[in-house]
C-alpha cells in the first residue's frame, strides 16, 4: 500500500506562492492526486489478484480468462435480484432468453485505471491554463516579501517597486483577473461534465450510485438489493465458440469471477460523494466570484478583511480608485506577502495616490 501512495506523494507539496485559492487546489491538487491513486490502485494486482478468473473445463484457464477480458461478460437482468441459491447460482448468473434479451454487457472494467487517469488530466487542465497565463507575475511582485524578517533597505526598495508599480500600472490588470475567473467557471463545468461522463461509461448508473448504496444500508438485510452488485458485479457469464470434432460450432458457456470490481465499487461510491461535494463547493464559488464582480462594497470588505492591519480608509480609497483587476492582483499580494509588510505598502500605496490626486487638482 505505501508503494501506491509513495508514487504520489511528490504531487502533495505545495506551491511557495500562491496564484489561486483552497477550491482551485481541491480541483487541481486534492481530486487530481484521488483519481490518479484510484487508478493505480485499480492496477495494482497484489491487492486484487488477477482481474478475472473464469471456470470452464473445456479450454485451457488463461486462454478462457483473456477472451473474456477482452471480449466482456455479461449478466442477465431479470436475474439480479434471485434469490442465490434458489433462483440462480449468484445475482445476474443464470441462463438466459432464448432470443439473447435480457443480457447486459460489462465492457467497461477493462477502461477504469485508464478513465480514472483521463479524468484526472482534466482536472488539471484549467490550472495548466492558469499557470501559463499568469506567467509567474505574482512571484515577481511578491519579491521575496513572504517572509517577516527581511531587511529594513531591501523592504523600503521592494515596496518602493511594489508602489510605482501599481501607480503606473493601474487598469491594466482587468484581463489578468477575468483569466482567473473563467478557470474558476471551467473548474466548475469539468466537474459537472466529469459526473455526466461517469454516468454514461458506467451505462447511466452514476448519479444515483450513492444514493441507492445509502438507501441500501437503511433497509432490513434481508430486504436488500445491492446496487454495486449491479454496476460492478463479481459473478458473471461469458460464452466461448469453437469448432468440435465433426465441425460443427460448439458454445461453451463460462462463469467467471471479477476479483477487480471489488476494488470497482468502492472507489465510486467514494468518487460519488467526492464529487458531489466539489460540484456543490465549487458551485458557491462561482456564485461568490459572481458577487464579487458587481458588488464594490463586497471587494472592500474582502480586502480589508486580507489588510487587517491597515486603516479602513486607505483600504477604501484605493478600492474606489482601482478596477476589479487591480483589486484582484491587491487581493493575491496580501495572500502572499507578510501581514506588516503588506501593511506598510497599502500605507505607502494610499499615499502615492493621494498625491497623484493632488497634481492632477493642481493641473485640472
Amino acid at each position: 500500500m505505501f508503494d501506491i501512495f509513495g508514487s504520489v506523494k511528490g504531487l502533495i507539496k505545495l506551491d511557495e506562492i500562491c496564484i489561486d485559492n483552497n477550491i482551485f487546489r481541491l480541483h487541481y491538487k486534492a481530486t487530481f492526486i484521488v483519481l490518479v491513486t484510484c487508478s493505480l490502485l485499480v492496477t495494482s494486482r497484489q491487492y486484487i489478484g488477477d482481474p478475472i478468473d473464469c471456470i470452464v473445463e473445456e479450454i485451457p484457464q488463461n486462454v478462457m480468462d483473456t477472451y473474456c477480458w477482452i471480449h466482456s461478460t455479461y449478466s442477465v437482468t431479470h436475474k439480479a435480484d434471485g434469490v442465490v441459491g434458489a433462483d440462480v447460482a449468484h445475482p445476474g448468473v443464470a441462463t438466459p432468453n432464448g432470443d439473447g434479451s435480457g443480457r447486459k454487457y460489462h465492457k467497461y472494467y477493462q477502461w477504469v485505471c485508464f478513465t480514472l487517469f483521463f479524468q484526472a488530466i482534466l482536472f488539471y487542465i484549467p490550472r495548466y491554463m492558469w499557470k501559463t497565463w499568469e506567467c509567474g507575475k505574482l512571484k515577481m511582485l511578491v519579491q521575496d516579501m513572504n517572509v517577516p524578517i527581511i531587511e529594513e533597505d531591501a523592504k523600503k526598495d521592494r515596496t518602493k517597486i511594489l508602489v510605482d508599480y501599481f501607480s503606473s500600472n493601474r487598469f491594466n490588470h482587468d484581463f489578468y483577473a477575468y483569466k482567473f475567473f473563467f478557470c474558476e467557471l471551467l473548474n466548475f463545468v469539468n466537474v459537472v461534465g466529469q459526473i455526466w461522463l461517469m454516468d454514461v461509461f458506467l451505462g447511466g448508473e452514476f448519479t444515483t450510485y450513492g444514493a441507492e448504496v445509502v438507501a441500501m444500508t437503511e433497509l432490513a438485510p434481508e430486504n436488500r438489493m445491492d446496487p454495486m452488485s449491479r454496476v460492478f458485479p463479481k459473478m458473471t457469464k461469458c460464452e466461448f465458440h469453437k469448432f468440435g470434432s465433426s465441425g460443427t460450432v460448439e458454445k461453451l458457456d463460462a462463469l467467471c469471477v471479477l476479483p477487480l470490481n471489488i476494488i470497482n465499487e468502492k472507489i465510486y461510491v467514494f468518487l460519488w460523494f467526492w464529487f458531489i461535494i466539489v460540484a456543490i463547493v465549487t458551485a458557491i464559488q462561482v456564485l461568490y466570484r459572481g458577487v464579487t464582480l458587481f458588488s464594490p462594497k463586497l471587494r472592500e470588505m474582502l480586502l480589508r478583511a486580507r489588510s487587517r492591519l491597515s486603516p479602513e480608509r486607505e483600504v477604501n480609497t484605493l478600492c474606489s480608485k482601482f478596477s476589479i483587476g487591480d483589486w484582484f492582483l491587491l487581493y493575491q499580494l496580501g495572500k502572499n506577502i507578510d501581514p506588516l509588510v503588506f501593511k506598510e505598502f497599502l500605507g505607502d500605496l494610499y499615499q502615492k495616490m493621494k498625491d497623484n490626486s493632488k497634481v492632477e487638482e493642481a493641473y485640472s
